[in-house]
């Protein structure tokens, strides 16, 4: 498409994706931190002093801030956008802050795209996935091609939707993450990290999620009430290791609350492998 592309934010992603795309003299950046500059030159990027320099004539904007000041630059560089530009809110915020951001946006006639990136930039690079959902979803997935982004699918119309999927995902991986984290600080002290993991390695069994979330709800629905007590006793014992059980109170509610209420699941698309 005609125009540059502006970086707003100039990090790890940003500069990832300039160096992996070659995007020397097709684009401009923009960054509160002033020590970025020398990246971008390194990479032949000019490093705008000012975000109204980075987006003027820009017809593709990606937006990689931090989280807290997404909907803050959505909202204060609004009014410096192209009429028509692609405004591509690839931060990890909640579906409510990006509806927020979108308002912002078009009502300075430019066009807002939520962009949930799915996995780490690095080693992804340009082959990271992004889901897109907004009315200039198709625009901004025709856009990001061109610029070099190979795994791109557009999920709706509705601006949040392509958030609420990274967002409720997260629960999952991030979750896992923390859970594992309380798991090893107990073991560890405990002295038999080596034994857990060999149990956990000894009883994991490969299958999709469509099958292991059922199945997990299930055994929820089932039997959440003695698992509850169960997980309490696990409770007591992170809390004797000098470990606070912050996860595994967490899980005590959960499986309570679901105990005797179980959960629908979406079956598996037919044709979308094991």
């Amino acid at each position: 498409m005609a125009g540059h592309i502006a970086l707003i934010g100039f990090g790890e992603a940003g500069s990832t994706f300039a160096r992996a795309a070659g995007w020397a003299g097709a684009a401009r950046a923009f960054d509160i931190r002033a020590d970025r500059a020398r990246v971008a030159a390194e990479l032949g990027v000019p490093f705008a002093v000012s975000a109204a320099e980075a987006l003027a004539g820009a017809r593709l904007v990606l937006s990689l801030v931090t989280a807290d000041a997404a909907l803050t630059v959505a909202q204060d560089f609004a009014p410096l956008l192209s009429p028509g530009a692609l405004w591509c809110d690839m931060n990890s915020v909640a579906p409510e802050t990006k509806r927020a951001a979108a308002a912002a946006i078009e009502a300075y006639d430019a066009r807002y795209v939520d962009v949930a990136v799915l996995a780490p930039v690095e080693p992804a690079r340009l082959k990271v996935p992004l889901l897109l959902a907004g009315d200039a979803a198709e625009a901004a997935a025709d856009a990001l091609s061109v610029a070099g982004f190979t795994n791109r699918r557009v999920v709706g119309h509705e601006v949040g939707r392509a958030s609420a999927i990274k967002m409720i995902r997260s629960v999952m991986v991030k979750g896992i993450e923390a859970l594992t984290a309380e798991m090893m600080l107990a073991a560890t002290r405990a002295g038999v990290a080596e034994e857990v993991l060999a149990s956990l390695d000894a009883s994991e069994r490969q299958a999709s999620w469509f099958a292991r979330a059922a199945y997990n709800l299930e055994r929820m629905a089932t039997h959440g009430a003695r698992r509850a007590a169960e997980m309490e006793e696990s409770a007591r014992t992170l809390i004797a290791l000098g470990v606070a059980p912050m996860m595994t109170n967490g899980t005590v509610l959960r499986q309570r609350e679901q105990a005797g209420h179980p959960l629908p699941t979406p079956k598996k698309p037919e044709g979308t492998g094991a």
